[in-house]
């Protein structure tokens, strides 16, 4: 009785969660303790993929030299091997080796890529809608309409990531961002993966040589976007499209991906905005195909990639909203996963230290798992405890 009196009060004089807390430390050692307490499981093996994928960038990029990439990679690791950096580089990795790898893959030689698919997707395109939608919706332009799509595509797809994670940092449930920030970025290394190995020629390409067979040697096409330049009288689009390191990386579209993982993040945490959050999301599908840049069955392929990735982490790795608390700082426990029955817990600590979960796999073995015991559980005190020595507890058992 005593215990349980005295997690109560404590609980009640403890109102800001120290799971809203943000790790100050700057030394290494406490990195080295969370790696030896870390359970290792499955998921882990992402940081393999990423790291492979990083010295395969590294090694195909002839510029800059061996010197500053030596300088740019001990400078990731010195970052992940403090606390205070970690906490922002480690989730968001995924997103930077996308970054590095879609500039590499104008690097790889033609002879060691496959052949570019032509008909396939303007044949799709008519088995599944009868027609081509981005010739119908691009047979008219304007310039309103020119600049109605250019706003989603050119200007907002490049903003709303770094928006939607400061919204949701503020507002939602400790630990959404960080997963946010991996399903963005392994959607879109996943999608440049694809592109990759099953290049596409986009809607432009066919309308400029028709359905001729393609080589690597064909330049990028701003195409719609060329538009923008002229009005405004810059060179942006034009240079950036021309020398793109994936011409013909059409399917699935990233952009339509991008949109939808944003649109599916943020009706988990303002449910009620899901209306707006769809219409974003198919303003900007209207604004690919006008421009000509992908064809509706890219769209689908991007938003299908988005819906899976999002699903599996929100059924086993994403916090729940509580529609009790306003911002982040009001949580002193978030729930893990879709299945109530599944009792997966982050506690915040009574004594308002900063411990996170184990942000090496958000979402593995050694995070928040099943079976934990419940913070309303009356039969427990908490009196003493945090997360990190929760950890440790099922480790030893």
């Amino acid at each position: 009785m005593r215990r349980k009196l005295r997690s109560k009060v404590r609980s009640r004089q403890s109102p800001s969660s120290s799971l809203a807390s943000l790790q100050t430390s700057h030394s290494p050692a406490d990195t080295l303790h969370a790696l030896r307490t870390h359970e290792w499981s499955f998921y882990d093996g992402q940081y393999l993929t990423l790291i492979i994928l990083g010295i395969f960038s590294l090694c195909i990029i002839p510029s800059p030299g061996a010197l500053v990439k030596t300088a740019f990679t001990t400078f990731i690791i010195t970052a992940l091997f403090l606390p205070v950096t970690r906490q922002f580089l480690l989730p968001s990795l995924a997103i930077w080796m996308w970054l590095i790898f879609f500039y590499a893959c104008g690097f790889i030689p033609s002879t060691w890529r496959p052949p570019i698919w032509v008909r396939v997707l303007p044949a799709l395109e008519n088995i599944f809608y009868g027609a081509n939608l981005s010739n119908i919706l691009s047979a008219h332009t304007s310039t309103f309409l020119s600049i109605m799509a250019w706003l989603p595509y050119g200007i907002i797809h490049f903003g709303a990531p770094v928006v939607c994670s400061g919204i949701m940092f503020v507002f939602a449930a400790p630990g959404t961002v960080p997963m946010f920030a991996k399903s963005f970025g392994w959607m879109n290394l996943i999608g440049v993966a694809i592109q990759l190995t099953f290049p596409c020629s986009p809607p432009w390409y066919e309308n400029k040589y028709g359905l001729v067979p393609a080589t690597y040697a064909v330049k990028g096409s701003p195409a719609g976007l060329a538009a923008i330049d002229e009005l405004f009288g810059i060179q942006l689009y034009t240079p950036g499209f021309t020398g793109s390191p994936l011409v013909f990386g059409a399917f699935p579209s990233l952009h339509a991906g991008s949109a939808v993982m944003e649109a599916l993040f943020m009706s988990h945490v303002f449910p009620k905005l899901t209306p707006l959050f769809t219409v974003y999301t198919m303003w900007l599908w209207w604004a690919t195909m006008y421009l000509s840049h992908h064809y509706a069955v890219d769209l689908v392929g991007g938003s299908l990639l988005s819906v899976v990735i999002f699903f599996v982490v929100k059924s086993k790795f994403l916090p729940r909203i509580q529609p009790d608390k306003m911002f982040r700082w009001d949580y002193d426990y978030t729930e893990i996963g879709d299945d109530p029955s599944e009792k997966g817990y982050a506690l915040a600590s009574p004594e308002g230290a900063a411990e996170e979960a184990d942000e090496w796999t958000v979402g593995s073995s050694s995070s928040i798992s099943s079976g934990s015991r419940s913070p309303i559980d009356e039969s427990v005190s908490w009196e003493g405890e945090t997360l990190a020595s929760h950890s440790d507890t099922e480790a030893q058992r």
